[in-house]
């Protein structure tokens, strides 16, 4: 099952490291949510399948652990880390 994260809150600043909520929808079951940076990262290294969209594809969304301060969510493609959580609309 993936959730697709349409929405993030930043508090701070407007780095990936501010990013304190998101909200998702899993397009399978048409369920939305809301969860904390620290819950969405914990889900992801569980095993949970992540995403944003991206026009009619999809980015992968990975877990940075940065060699100091808290893990962070950030998207991940073609090998590399991308900014697409930061193009989404905020709340």
């Amino acid at each position: 099952m993936a959730v697709y994260i349409t929405m993030v809150h930043l508090e701070g600043g407007t780095r990936h490291e501010h990013i304190t909520k998101v909200r998702w929808e899993n397009r399978e079951t048409s369920a939305t949510g809301e969860n904390s940076k620290a819950e969405m990262v914990k889900w992801i290294e569980d095993g949970g399948d992540c995403r944003v969209a991206n026009g009619a594809s999809y980015v992968k969304v990975g877990v940075v652990e940065p060699a100091s301060g808290p893990k962070y969510l950030r998207t991940y493609a073609d090998g590399k880390w991308t900014d697409n959580l930061l193009a989404l609309p905020r709340y």
